[in-house]
């Protein structure tokens, strides 16, 4: 289907001719010299919104000259001008974890729209969706040359469900590829191929335009891609599935933090060491919301794999994006992983006539800027609990204790014996040393570290200490292509460090069970088990039930942390084991050189590598090709599955939307803290038999062998309601030294919060929940906004909300309020037993101020002051339908 682009071409439309082939584009230069405003100053990732308004303008899509001026306003007053712009990108990218669930919405939409009197075929993505599966295998089996084989037959075993629903959304919906099992993790896959710096397409008239590739994804490491120069961000999948079906994103001008990197990366460091310091920085300067563009003559030495690796934990550091400007190293990583010549030269013409292109000459106007010399990077880790918590490696062993004494409150040195085996578990022994996730494994540089490591290790007779399961889950096969060329498969195999699957495994909870008799021991002793994972997350409950410590580190000390099996040692001058002749080796003795690392990158990691892989990506293995769907317009969702069930968001949907309404009477569902993650409110991970979760499927006869996880079984609302603030980690206040999903119920009694949720939704009782700072951090993940709607949840007050969460809450029709002044939960002494009245939302306008009454148990009132966070004026329509895909469905239904 052509694109559609303004009809107002006149002034900033013009013609590139690349290799004797004329393209059309909208021009920046054309704009400013049409007296539209300077725009000559402005950073490279604020151009490609710019680009967006000129090719979007006068055609009907919300875009006005008005909008276009506002940037060179933008930069006239030094980097701020927050007005409301209609966003249109690309195209979006999707796993299957948030993937499943929004083609379950797309399925549930046609059936919506026949409900209405429409057309089934008006619901079909209008820009490319690209889907990965990547989410879905689950470390069972490591440790062995039978891992990888074992865990993929075991996925499709899990998932067999949920993979037939998504063949089938392939053949049902236009514009809807899905790259299958086995493949690679989204980001990996993106930055690797789909990515293109510049994309191209046909217009209404015909005409070929060329524009900046950009994206949003439903995974929040959607931000990876900006390592080349691509635009892109997470959304929920209730956001994403409106982009898909062409409604804009409302977002507002950003500002843009400009962070300039100077000198070189010394011996002995890593990509992964520079990022972990850029998030403990960003997350000290305050970016959320806003745009980050990297700049400074470092980049000249800084290799797109580690621009990528920064980009990538942008979400860590609480900024929208982490952007790199095109340049020269920009098509050479396009070249080096296979992307067309034709392609590379439309890049270079295009940044280069429409101002994008970063030389010695690059120096945009920016909102604030903060400088790091590369030269000052130290190996590091990050932990226990999150990814800012910055610890120099030197540091460590120090930094872990003084976490046992003052957030564990647990004694060292208590040992309890593992039966069946001849040592002993103790607090502080790794028993998870995993090399996943998109953040490091898409860096050969990290990984041929990695695996050097392990060959000068296993050379030298040292091996992972039985406590620890071990696993390697790269991002792409492309990793395992270099990784044998190089020979290092063979030594990583040798010490435990065995291919388990392509996908996001550990770092996003896929960790799979430890041996029972150490899961035993530590429950047994109440010990401090850890994790190092060179992932993006360690939040608490996230990555394995028996581990409450989680580390995240680059690849190389993964392997190291494997050998030493524990975090009471400092790695940087105490022995991590003996060689074959009993001598004490030292992590120097086996951490490689940058110029080791460096030719084996250049000799193995080939643009042959990248073609080779690449060439068949959507047609899957075997296994894929034998999986067997049907062709049909709507879906026959099978009354049975416990993996997918039509969701009840459009069931007795009428045409016209209904009115906001005032919140009267409402009682306390949750008191929650700081930092209260996505992963709190909506885990990813395994359940017991003893939730809510669980017993819904014990009593449809699914054993707890085959529960999967949560993340899996997205596709049910049943399943994932129960699931909504289940983290085994999460403290309700309401309640006294309680972890887990508890709350109280309308008797005061200790109960789930899915049971207490039902008893209130019977009543009629609406509900509210209070929160702290930063509520919805970590993920994109929709369903911790469905859930909490599905849970008659009319809002949540918090101190402040993390970007994607709060939009996400708007889609589902839930509203964010804000508390102003001094107040929050603390200071207005609140413990659950309250009832909570919202007035003014009859009236509501983007960003208004409203009261709200607070009755305590003895009858006493007060009234303070919220700011809603209902933040645009299509927002409120939003919130009037019930959520934004209401909204979209009402309108297509209208639609001839």
């Amino acid at each position: 289907m052509p694109i559609k682009v303004g009809q107002d071409t006149a002034k900033t439309r013009r013609s590139l001719n690349v290799n004797g082939k004329s393209i059309s584009y909208y021009s920046i230069p054309a704009a400013q010299e049409a007296g539209l405003g300077d725009f000559s100053k402005l950073p490279a990732a604020l151009k490609v919104v710019l680009e967006n308004m000129l090719r979007f303008e006068d055609d009907g899509f919300s875009v006005s000259v008005d909008d276009i001026k506002a940037f060179g306003e933008w930069a006239a007053n030094g980097g701020k001008n927050p007005r409301e712009i209609a966003y249109r990108p690309a195209r979006v990218l999707m796993q299957d974890f948030t993937g499943v669930p929004a083609v379950v919405d797309l399925a549930a939409m046609r059936d919506g729209i026949k409900g209405l009197g429409g057309d089934a075929q008006k619901i079909n993505p209008l820009n490319p969706v690209d889907l990965v599966i990547d989410h879905s295998v689950m470390i069972d089996e490591f440790g062995n040359p039978r891992a990888f084989q074992m865990n993929v037959d075991r996925e499709y075993e899990r998932n067999m469900e949920r993979y037939q629903f998504l063949k089938w959304g392939q053949s049902a919906f236009n514009n809807f590829r899905v790259v299958p099992p086995g493949t690679g993790i989204c980001h990996q896959v993106n930055l690797e191929y789909l990515a293109q710096t510049v994309w191209t397409d046909t217009d209404q008239n015909g005409d070929e335009v060329a524009y900046p590739d950009t994206l949003v994804g439903t995974d929040s490491h959607t931000t990876m891609v900006n390592g080349m120069a691509v635009l892109g961000w997470g959304v929920g999948g209730i956001e994403a599935e409106a982009a898909m079906l062409g409604q804009p994103i409302s977002m507002l001008i950003p500002e843009v933090v400009g962070f300039e990197l100077t000198g070189a990366m010394v011996e002995g460091t890593t990509g992964t060491d520079l990022v972990l310091k850029v998030v403990e920085m960003l997350r000290e300067k305050g970016v959320v919301g806003k745009f980050v563009e990297f700049y400074g003559e470092g980049l000249d030495r800084l290799p797109l794999a580690d621009r990528a690796t920064i980009a990538n934990m942008a979400p860590e550091y609480g900024a929208t994006c982490g952007f790199f400007p095109i340049d020269g190293e920009t098509l050479r990583y396009m070249r080096n992983t296979g992307r067309d010549e034709d392609r590379l030269a439309l890049v270079e013409a295009y940044a280069k006539e429409n101002g994008f292109w970063r030389d010695e000459n690059y120096a945009p106007i920016y909102t604030d800027t903060l400088t790091l010399d590369m030269g000052t990077i130290v190996p590091a880790i990050s932990g226990p609990k999150r990814p800012q918590d910055y610890v120099a490696l030197t540091d460590a062993k120090a930094a872990f204790l003084n976490e046992m004494e003052k957030t564990f409150k647990r004694p060292m040195g208590k040992e309890v014996l593992v039966k069946g085996e001849n040592y002993a578990m103790e607090s502080g022994k790794v028993v998870i040393a995993s090399i996943t996730s998109c953040t490091n494994t898409s860096n050969p540089y990290v990984m041929i570290g990695a695996g050097l490591v392990a060959k000068k290790a296993h050379e030298l007779g040292l091996d992972r200490q039985p406590w620890v399961k071990t696993s390697l889950a790269p991002g792409s096969q492309v990793v395992s292509e270099y990784l044998e060329a190089a020979g290092l498969q063979q030594h990583l195999d040798a010490i435990g460090f065995n291919l388990v699957g392509y996908g996001c495994t550990t770092c996003i909870g896929n960790s799979g069970p430890l041996q029972k008799e150490i899961s035993e021991a530590i429950a047994e002793g109440d010990l401090v088990a850890t994790s190092v994972l060179s992932g993006n997350r360690n939040f608490e409950g996230r990555i394995s039930p028996d581990v409450r410590a989680n580390y995240l580190a680059s690849p190389p000390l993964v392997v190291v942390y494997a050998l030493a099996g524990t975090m009471d040692i400092d790695l940087t001058s105490e022995p991590i084991g003996q060689d074959k002749d009993g001598n004490d080796v030292f992590m120097k003795d086996i951490w490689p050189t940058q110029s080791e690392i460096a030719d084996l990158v250049q000799q193995t990691v080939t643009r042959d590598a990248f073609q080779s892989k690449y060439a068949d990506v959507f047609k899957g293995d075997e296994k894929w090709q034998a999986v067997e769907t049907t062709d049909a317009e709507t879906y026959d969702w099978p009354p049975n599955s416990t993996y997918i069930q039509n969701p009840p968001y459009f069931q007795g949907m009428g045409p016209q939307p209904g009115t906001i309404t005032n919140i009267e009477g409402a009682k306390v569902l949750a008191i929650l803290g700081d930092m209260v993650t996505t992963d709190h409110i909506s885990p990813a991970g395994s359940f017991a038999t003893t939730t809510p979760a669980g017993k819904y499927l014990m009593d449809r006869q699914v054993q707890p062998r085959e529960f999967n996880s949560y993340g899996s079984r997205r596709g049910n609302h049943e399943v994932m309601m129960r699931g909504t603030f289940a983290n085994i980690r999460i403290r309700n206040e309401m309640l006294d030294g309680v972890e887990g999903g508890y709350t109280k119920g309308p008797d005061g009694e200790q109960t789930s919060i899915y049971d207490a949720s039902m008893a209130y939704q019977a009543q009629g009782t609406p509900l509210v929940v209070f929160g702290g700072e930063q509520y919805g951090a970590g993920s994109s993940r929709d369903w911790a906004a469905k859930g909490t709607a599905l849970l008659g949840v009319k809002a949540v007050i918090a101190e402040s909300f993390e970007r994607i969460h709060r939009s996400n809450l708007v889609g589902m029709g839930v509203i964010p309020f804000e508390f102003t002044g001094n107040d929050n939960r603390k200071t207005l002494g609140l413990n659950g037993d309250e009832t909570v009245s919202i007035h003014g939302l009859d009236s509501i306008e983007p960003l208004q101020e409203v009261p709200c009454t607070i009755t305590y148990a003895d009858g006493a009132e007060r009234t303070i002051l919220l700011k809603c966070r209902i933040d645009t004026a299509p927002e409120i329509e939003y919130i009037e339908n019930g959520g934004v895909l209401q909204y979209v469905l009402r309108n297509l239904a209208k639609t001839n």
